[in-house]
């Protein structure tokens, strides 16, 4: 079992009334609501929680990318990876992702994303989300019909630019370069582990059993709405004749500890009602527009996480009692987080655990104890899972310690 500490760095001070008075903490979010200042201790206090979470022992710090909203303030995770990668040793990289029909051209990924490579000593774990339609349809004004086309001819192009030994040139629908020569390129070979992100569609779970990816199901509701999802993925795989090693899926869940449920729940009420109620605040006209969902995934039922948030915005915030009780949020003591932690990864068979320890308005001082309880007494009841019967293949192979390069000292005497 891989355990990912995952931030969406979402902006803490939009009002009490959001709700009542704004239309949507996506695409049209108003302005004003922005503080610069506000944002300059934020960003530093996220930085602070990832570089602790890398401290004290989780397997890979999560970033993600997002435009035009208040829920996710990262328009560019490879920023924050870059610092990660300077200021962390052990920890994987996880930049979950860049959204690549968004890239004109598309090498601008390759040529950053091998940068985080090299600079991390071979950490990184390299995610391809299509986007959400938020982020991509109408923050980015691109054709909802034509995205996931893009998506495949972008990620085609990447994957060249990594791997083909020599200059080659490359003539797409969309993409036409003349010189494709990526410098630099990535520690590892022939190019980093790839997760996809996902939120249900049936085109994504045939496209990572193809190309033999990781599926990350980013549920913004808890394993119990996760469940079909998961259990639609492992019958495509069975049907599609691959094995059910654990470590092909990751699913995310958010999660609170204390020393008593009682004050667990008292704790993480506000920031989990914060999140649910104005981070998840979507104008549903966004939410799902024309061509944006395929036929496939709309036959099968899949149920999309975007259009259930952007539904969810068009009525009344979701209670605290829903989240809890919806497992949404799980919350509890160490031995309680992690009992349910267990049950969830062995019913849903993931072998990598995304885990939202930071939501909403949370403080910082609360982000790290929930961290600091997490590392301490739920990892080890919960790491050892799936180890002893599967290969997590999935997952970076970094230069030894002693090869990389030491701050002040030749690149010669650093490798001896």
């Amino acid at each position: 079992m891989k355990l990912c500490w995952f931030h969406l760095m979402p902006y803490t001070q939009l009002p009490e009334d959001f709700r009542e008075k704004h239309n949507s903490v996506w695409v049209d979010i108003d302005r004003k609501l922005f503080d610069p200042a506000i944002a300059h201790t934020l960003y530093n206090e996220f930085m602070d929680e990832l570089e602790y979470a890398a401290e004290v022992g989780f397997d890979a710090i999560c970033v993600n990318e997002h435009h035009s909203n208040g829920y996710g303030m990262m328009p560019s995770p490879n920023l924050i990876a870059a610092t990660l990668a300077r200021r962390t040793s052990d920890a994987a990289i996880c930049v979950m992702g860049n959204s690549l029909a968004l890239y004109n051209p598309p090498t601008r990924v390759a040529e950053e994303m091998a940068m985080l490579d090299c600079i991390s000593g071979g950490r990184l774990i390299a995610g391809f989300p299509v986007g959400t339609p938020m982020d991509t349809c109408f923050a980015y004004s691109q054709n909802p019909s034509l995205l996931r086309d893009r998506y495949y001819e972008a990620h085609d192009l990447v994957i060249e630019a990594w791997t083909k030994p020599e200059p080659f040139s490359f003539n797409g629908r969309y993409n036409q370069m003349r010189y494709v020569n990526v410098w630099p390129q990535p520690i590892q070979k022939p190019h980093p582990p790839i997760w996809i992100p996902g939120g249900g569609s049936v085109e994504t779970w045939q496209w990572c059993a193809k190309m033999d990816y990781v599926y990350a199901y980013l549920s913004y509701f808890g394993y119990q709405m996760g469940r079909d999802t998961m259990r639609g993925f492992w019958t495509e795989m069975d049907r599609l004749g691959k094995d059910r090693n654990p470590y092909r899926a990751g699913f995310l869940q958010f999660v609170g500890i204390a020393d008593s449920k009682e004050e667990a729940l008292r704790l993480y009420k506000e920031p989990a009602e914060y999140f649910f109620g104005r981070c998840l605040h979507v104008d549903p006209r966004y939410g799902n527009p024309p061509g944006y969902v395929t036929e496939a995934t709309i036959r099968a039922k899949a149920v999309s996480q975007i259009g259930s948030a952007s539904s969810r915005a068009a009525r009344s915030a979701v209670t605290w009692d829903e989240i809890i009780d919806k497992g949404y949020v799980i919350v509890g003591t160490a031995d309680e987080v992690a009992d349910k932690l267990r049950e969830v990864a062995l019913d849903l068979n993931v072998g990598h655990f995304m885990l939202l320890l930071q939501y909403g308005n949370m403080r910082k001082d609360l982000a790290m104890h929930n961290t600091k309880l997490f590392a301490e007494r739920v990892a080890p009841q919960i790491r050892g899972l799936f180890d002893d019967q599967w290969e997590d293949r999935w997952w970076p192979k970094p230069l030894p310690k002693p090869s990389r390069a030491v701050p002040g000292t030749g690149l010669r005497e650093a490798a001896e």
